[in-house]
């Protein structure tokens, strides 16, 4: 175990603080990755102000990269040093949403099985299962994600939520195909990225 500085949100509505935490050593199927950035999105909004749930108090931060620092018992997709962007979707692989191909609607994605906890020991809710506004955190291997070594933390951690987020929702949900008109409201991070979505299905307008 390890302990880090944190972001963290005590109470519904409270302001956040700035506290000490303690990070397990990982175990079977997790890893520990050192945090290099973190964009703020207002999921973590909506987790200080109750709106996900009321298990406080939450870690938050989830739109990330960084560097595995260690990893546990049979892990082999990611090793240490691997730079990485942290994804909350790590799909099973085995459940019949999985098995036909859409992954994303998965009913057993993977989170850590441990748990990070303040100093006292009092449980952490990590937001998406990440918890990224922290020195390092604690995930499920499958959530981390290779990618190239010379890309920029602050560009490529948006892979991790916005882009995915926004890119998912024009193909996936909004079934975005060539010869289809789309119209995108609001051109936030994931607006921007809907728009890159449509425009990789060949839709047109946009």
């Amino acid at each position: 175990m390890q302990q880090v500085k944190a972001v963290v949100a005590m109470s519904k509505g409270a302001p956040v603080e700035v506290v000490t935490i303690n990070v397990p050593a990982p175990g079977p199927g997790e890893a520990v990755v050192q945090v290099q950035s973190c964009g703020v999105c207002h999921t973590d909004l909506h987790y200080r102000e109750g709106g996900i749930n009321d298990e406080f108090p939450f870690l938050l931060g989830h739109e990330a990269a960084g560097v595995v620092e260690a990893v546990g018992e049979g892990v082999t997709d990611v090793a240490p040093g691997d730079f990485v962007i942290l994804n909350w979707r790590a799909v099973c692989g085995e459940c019949r949403a999985c098995k036909r191909g859409d992954l994303q609607y998965c009913f057993a994605t993977h989170n850590a099985t441990q748990k990070m906890t303040l100093e006292d020991g009092t449980e952490l809710s990590p937001a998406l299962g990440i918890g990224a506004f922290a020195e390092k955190t604690l995930v499920a291997a499958g959530q981390c994600t290779k990618v190239d070594p010379e890309a920029r933390p602050a560009a490529v951690g948006l892979l991790g939520c916005g882009v995915m987020a926004g890119i998912g929702a024009a193909i996936n949900t909004g079934g975005a195909t060539r010869g289809r008109s789309v119209a995108v409201i609001g051109c936030g991070g994931v607006g921007v990225a809907a728009i890159a979505g449509a425009a990789l299905a060949g839709s047109s307008p946009i």
